[in-house]
């Protein structure tokens, strides 16, 4: 356990150990200043410990009227913690912070196994100190979960391409192929990005004639379309008056939902195939190109590394040009640099919405990537173009943490001189050193790898020390963490929304209401503490106590109805009652028609309507949540509860 296998180091298993424990504090650390993070998905995760069917579809309430818009993998393990432990901050978060630890170690154990114990421990720490990766496993996302099964498929790819009986590696493509599959259970299209990269791999690689190959691929896509497909299925034959809406889809379709909003939608903007509005907005992207993946807040993300990363991907591909087919050492950038190209071209381009957060996705790719490359060239250190190509990644991260730090209104911004100092002892050193010169080779290379971990280390432990709350976290000390979407004040509406933006339908972002966080951009350009309405408590922190104590005092399935998904969070997690969303995200869903809603209340299953907010208490003008709204107010009398518009249902 401690000592590890003979065959290795000495040190691998101590340093191993040593990485996951701080992977571990800067994962845990004051974990619960974050409260629920963010409420949509909180809200649903209570939801799951008041309801099994909740928990089986992934419903935001408990009265299961509409679930949220991704499938519920994520939710399924979050909220069986929530079941054993109680309802909590912890028992949220801390599956999520475990899933980055694991992530971290699965990396370094695929890593190793074809470029050593070394590499291994700078790929598992490049991610562990990727800003992208800590915000996202201390969130409640599903992006940690769709992190550590997308890892856990390379490595099982690994094993299958390691296996010399047909029977084991084709074992090991399908477990591949399972874990893949359960990645789509938790966000959809964006786990495929890595599947490219999977396949040609073992088609490249593996043991069996290529005949073989191509039929034990074929396998693995099988047991990923059943290990996603089965839940699919199940959602699409139960009848759906016994079942929640799908929230962010069009016609009540999980398949539909999975091919437009959370598939083309989110590639070619818009609607997509026509199914489910994909969003078409890119404001908190940036713009499409090349360039995005270094710009505004993506670039504090994940881009630290990047350009070492694509350095050596491009220098190991040279250097094993001549090695025979089953190289581990090129298999492997093959491997995690087809994972980089693929993922990071797909976000530079794609044209729907796109949440700096979601390229913690890349991390894995860019650390491997990195550490596989990097190893490779110091095998050929005797020779000065590797030396030289070392120092220019030293060089080009330094350059690039530099522009970074300085446009950033962070206090520790300073820590740039520092990058740059080391910059230069590790470019001289690389550069000097020869086998002959030993010490100042290994000063050059102590230096040069702490050039690439101090500024994304910096940024790392700034995200982990402050709490995050809503539905776009950002990274950094300074950012505003609490910023949520048009949550928090009532429906805005309008068609196309997105399921965890913060971003208006028709493209603009949603503007600040009274209570809502405003910031200023840094000197980058980047708005670096802008909010959105509602902050972290969404409608909860709205409501007060006397509309909490209200629907806590309520016995109907539902203790009230609102314009919308944020909305309806907010009230949930203050209240600890079911609530009604019945227009979804941006109040543009059709989840309850208006003869529906008119039945619930008929039948005393719904006590309050609780309006207020943007634009009135419904969603679009001309949505089904609108109309519910007209009803409401043309049929039921207003009261004030707070600062909100309450009407009794039951009177």
């Amino acid at each position: 356990m401690l000592r590890g296998p003979s065959e290795q180091p000495r040190w691998a298993r101590p340093a191993l150990l040593a990485l996951l424990a701080v992977t571990a504090v800067l994962s845990l650390w004051n974990l619960s200043a974050s409260g629920y993070a963010n409420d949509f998905y909180a809200a649903a995760v209570q939801a799951g410990t008041q309801s099994w069917k909740a928990w089986l579809f992934g419903s935001l309430d408990s009265g299961n009227a509409i679930t949220v818009d991704k499938p519920p993998a994520a939710l399924w393990v979050m909220t069986l913690s929530a079941r054993i432990f109680g309802f909590s901050s912890w028992s949220l978060l801390v599956p999520q912070a475990l899933m980055g630890v694991a992530s971290v170690g699965l990396l370094h154990a695929s890593v190793r196994r074809w470029a050593g114990p070394g590499a291994g421990l700078l790929a598992g720490a490049a991610l562990a100190l990727t800003p992208a990766a800590v915000l996202m496993f201390r969130f409640d996302n599903p992006d940690a979960l769709l992190v550590l099964l997308m890892v856990a498929g390379a490595y099982l790819v690994s094993r299958a391409v390691d296996a010399t009986a047909t029977k084991a590696s084709t074992r090991w493509l399908l477990l591949a192929g399972t874990a893949i599959g359960f990645a789509f259970l938790t966000k959809m299209g964006q786990a495929l990005l890595v599947v490219p990269a999977f396949g040609l791999v073992y088609l490249v690689a593996g043991a069996p004639r290529l005949r073989t190959r191509i039929l034990q691929l074929l396998g693995a896509v099988v047991a990923m379309v059943v290990s996603a497909g089965w839940f699919i299925a199940l959602v699409e034959i139960w009848p759906a008056a016994s079942r929640p809406y799908i929230g962010g889809s069009t016609t009540n379709s999980l398949l539909e939902l999975a091919l437009g909003y959370n598939g083309l939608g989110r590639l070619l903007g818009g609607s997509g195939d026509g199914g489910g509005g994909g969003g078409g907005n890119t404001s908190f992207g940036g713009a499409t190109g090349l360039t995005r993946m270094f710009t505004g807040e993506i670039g504090y993300e994940i881009s630290w590394l990047l350009p070492a990363a694509l350095i050596a991907l491009v220098a190991g591909l040279w250097l094993t040009r001549r090695a025979p087919r089953t190289d581990k050492v090129r298999v492997g950038l093959v491997l995690w640099g087809g994972w980089m190209l693929v993922s990071g071209l797909v976000f530079s381009y794609m044209s729907g919405t796109m949440h700096p957060y979601y390229t913690v996705a890349l991390a894995p790719g860019i650390a491997a990537t990195l550490a596989i490359g990097g190893r490779e060239l110091w095998r050929h250190r005797d020779r000065v173009l590797a030396r030289a190509t070392l120092a220019l990644m030293v060089a080009a991260t330094a350059v690039w943490s530099f522009v970074l730090l300085a446009g950033s209104s962070e206090s520790y911004a300073w820590v740039r001189w520092v990058v740059a100092g080391l910059a230069v002892l590790g470019v001289v050193g690389l550069l000097a050193g020869t086998r002959r010169l030993s010490r100042i080779l290994l000063v050059g290379t102590v230096a040069a790898m702490l050039t690439g971990l101090v500024g994304t280390s910096a940024y790392a432990v700034a995200t982990a020390s402050v709490a995050h709350t809503g539905s776009i976290p950002s990274v950094g000390a300074t950012s505003t963490a609490t910023s949520t979407g048009m949550g928090g004040m009532g429906g805005m509406g309008g068609p196309g929304g997105t399921g965890d933006g913060g971003e208006r339908p028709d493209g603009g972002t949603a503007p600040a209401l009274a209570g809502s966080t405003t910031g200023t951009a840094d000197s980058a350009g980047t708005d670096r503490t802008a909010g959105f309405p509602g902050g972290g408590g969404g409608m909860g922190g709205e409501a007060g106590a006397e509309l909490t104590a209200l629907l806590s005092a309520t016995d109907s399935t539902w203790s009230a109805a609102v314009g919308t998904s944020q909305s309806a969070a907010g009230l949930e997690l203050a209240s600890g009652t079911a609530v009604m969303s019945l227009g979804g995200w941006s109040g543009s869903d059709s989840a309850v028609t208006l003869e529906q809603f008119q039945q619930y209340v008929a039948n005393g299953q719904i006590h309050y309507y609780v309006g207020g907010g943007q634009g009135g208490p419904g969603g679009s003008a001309d949505g089904t949540s609108s109309r519910i709204a007209a009803w409401v107010e043309a049929n039921f009398t207003a009261t004030t509860v707070g600062s909100r518009t309450v009407y009794d249902l039951t009177a």
